[in-house]
């Protein structure tokens, strides 16, 4: 195991409005210890690291991921020095509150803009954590199906107080970041060589 070959680490930022549980999030994804009595205090700035299955024979790659201060009243962009670095963005919003839907759409165009021709994988994630009044969640997560379809990034419903609920979103995000590299063994190539070498014996 010490001699385990280490990929690519993927930064990964995580980003929305104030106090839609981001730290709760990543929280139960790296630890599973968060319940409704954990006591999060809002963030600053906080780096995890998780060690995420990829679903591809057992193989885990490295997530570095950046948990940063919750968006609000003026502050609605996220930093320029947050927009250069990571490989891949996941924006959480909270579906009781449509405002923190809202400001996903300024922080996606931000992330178009900096993002310099390289493709960046982004995903959306509802963060359901009440079980109340379905018809206004319901409605608000219509529209961001409808705006995650219309950009291309796909979106899924968690609870930060479920662990399972977090593994997909990753899993997939982090197979987006390490994608199985196809060896070219130059078949034709290979082929051609075959024959020279029967023609020449």
């Amino acid at each position: 195991m010490l001699n385990a070959k280490i990929g690519k680490v993927g930064k990964v930022l995580v980003c929305g409005m104030k106090g839609v549980g981001k730290t709760a999030l990543i929280e139960q994804l790296v630890y599973g210890h968060v319940n409704p009595e954990t006591e999060l205090h809002p963030t600053i700035e906080d780096i995890y690291v998780a060690s995420v299955d990829t679903g591809r024979g057992g193989a885990r790659e490295t997530l570095r991921i950046y948990d940063t201060a919750g968006l609000q009243g003026e502050q609605q962009q996220l930093p320029r020095h947050y927009l250069q670095f990571p490989d891949a963005f996941v924006l959480v919003y909270d579906p009781m509150d449509p405002r923190s839907l809202d400001m996903l759409a300024d922080i996606k165009t931000d992330i178009e803009k900096h993002k310099e021709k390289k493709e960046i994988p982004v995903v959306v994630l509802a963060n359901v954590r009440a079980r109340a009044a379905p018809n206004p969640v319901e409605k608000v997560m219509d529209r961001a199906n409808i705006w995650c379809q219309r950009e291309r990034i796909k979106h899924y419903t968690v609870n930060a107080m479920e662990r399972p609920s977090l593994y997909e979103p990753f899993t997939s995000l982090c197979a987006r970041l390490h994608p199985t590299q196809t060896k070219s063994t130059f078949p034709q190539l290979r082929q051609v060589m075959q024959n020279r070498q029967k023609s020449e014996a």
